[in-house]
């Protein structure tokens, strides 16, 4: 596992700060890291620069991306970089990731079990927050509470950025039916919906999915310039 290191510790560059794109839920299992690696690996094939850190402290990511080079003939120095950090060293990181100028995207795949504060925290640093959620009762609820601990964050950071992902969605379920199942939710809804394929869930730090590519698109879309 890699930690932040003093690698990236740059001079603040205010004038082209790295976009931050969380991913938060109040559960595990919604979806946080398939999406994060699967937004970082099509963000690098479409030509950017992102960074991914992990804070679950499980830091998977991490572990198959060694597995990974070890396994492959990829250049170690022409893959995006991915780190692990527990939540309160990220926060003491965060001004200096986002003034990166190497970085156009930091990508957070947060811990299902965060603390308020450190919702709180990350969302006031974040551009965009996603909450990625099927359309179970459960999965719902826990989007319902995230939403709500989510809200706060507004005060400081009033051009924050919340979003919805519908993720794991039958091919047979209407649109028009996603969406009414998430109209009650106070949040932007991504309609690029995540279908139930597992070819998003057996995904690669390397490779991207191709069939990601509308979805990254339409969430970079909607990042305040």
């Amino acid at each position: 596992m890699q930690h932040i290191t003093a690698s990236t510790n740059l001079e603040a560059n205010s004038n082209d700060m790295a976009k931050v794109i969380s991913f938060i839920s109040r559960k595990g299992g919604t979806g946080k890291t398939t999406n994060a690696i699967n937004l970082a690996t099509m963000l690098a094939n479409l030509g950017y620069t992102p960074l991914l850190v992990e804070t679950d402290t499980n830091f998977t990511l991490s572990t198959l991306r060694q597995m990974e080079e070890h396994q492959s003939k990829a250049n170690k120095k022409s893959l995006f970089q991915i780190i692990g950090a527990e939540e309160d060293e990220l926060q003491q990181k965060m001004d200096q990731l986002k003034a990166d100028d190497r970085i156009d995207y930091l990508i957070i795949d947060s811990a299902g079990k965060t603390t308020d504060v450190n919702i709180k925290k990350l969302c006031v640093a974040s551009d965009l927050v996603i909450v990625p959620t099927s359309l179970t009762q459960n999965d719902l609820l826990v989007t319902y509470q995230t939403l709500e601990d989510i809200k706060p964050a507004k005060e400081k950071n009033p051009n924050l950025v919340i979003a919805v992902l519908p993720n794991r969605i039958h091919s047979s379920t209407k649109k028009n039916t996603v969406l009414k199942q998430l109209e009650e939710l106070d949040a932007q809804v991504i309609q690029s919906f995540v279908p139930m394929k597992n070819l998003y869930a057996n995904f690669s730090t390397i490779l991207p999915e191709k069939e990601y590519l509308k979805q990254a698109k339409e969430i970079i879309g909607i990042i305040p310039q």
